[in-house]
């Protein structure tokens, strides 16, 4: 169980909110673009929050 002090589950969350926000963008051209964007979101979420809970 998450710790309160535990910022991974924000980073995945804010990971996605940016890939939505820049499938915004995006939109107008491809509806891939806009999902491929917000995967990208995701993975980045996933990225920061691997790094996040290293053990130090």
């Amino acid at each position: 169980m998450a710790t309160p002090s535990d910022k991974t589950t924000w980073a995945i969350g804010g990971g996605a909110l940016l890939g939505l926000g820049a499938g915004f963008f995006f939109l107008h051209q491809s509806a891939l673009y806009f999902t491929g964007s917000l995967i990208a979101g995701l993975g980045i979420g996933l990225i920061v929050s691997a790094i996040l809970s290293r053990p130090r």
